[in-house]
């Protein structure tokens, strides 16, 4: 199980397959602007020499604008995963997944940039990030 820390309090989420490596192109769940996301970085990844980092539902990320306005392009942004297609197997037994790969694109304190989210957000991501929860309409 892995842990995360979130404004200091340590919490514990179920393993998720890391189902979205680095250079992937995704989409952006949001109404900041941006179509396209290309994931650059997974912050706090720690993984094998010479693996390429993987982000999972719920991870924070560190992306580039691919299709969208030109002053969203060419600068680097923080974003959370919220969608990913790859199945996710919940505690209970179930298995949930997406038909998109899709991430929702945060300021670095935490705050979603736009003010709605296109499309489900999964649980995973929502218990972790409170903010993004309160702005979905859909979690599944």
């Amino acid at each position: 199980m892995g842990r995360v820390s979130i404004g200091g309090v340590l919490l514990r989420r179920p393993k998720i397959t890391r189902a979205i490596p680095v250079g992937s192109i995704i989409n952006c769940a949001d109404n900041s602007g941006a179509k396209k996301l290309k994931v650059i970085q997974v912050v706090g990844y720690k993984g094998r020499l010479k693996r390429r980092p993987a982000a999972c539902v719920g991870d924070h990320i560190k992306v580039t604008v691919y299709v969208g306005p030109y002053k969203l392009r060419k600068q680097v942004l923080d974003a959370v995963l919220v969608r990913q297609k790859f199945p996710i197997r919940r505690p209970d037994g179930t298995r949930v997944m997406f038909e998109d790969n899709a991430a929702v694109l945060i300021t670095p304190e935490g705050n979603p940039i736009g003010t709605e989210i296109k499309g489900p957000v999964a649980k995973e991501a929502a218990d972790i990030w409170s903010r993004i929860a309160s702005m979905a309409t859909l979690i599944i």
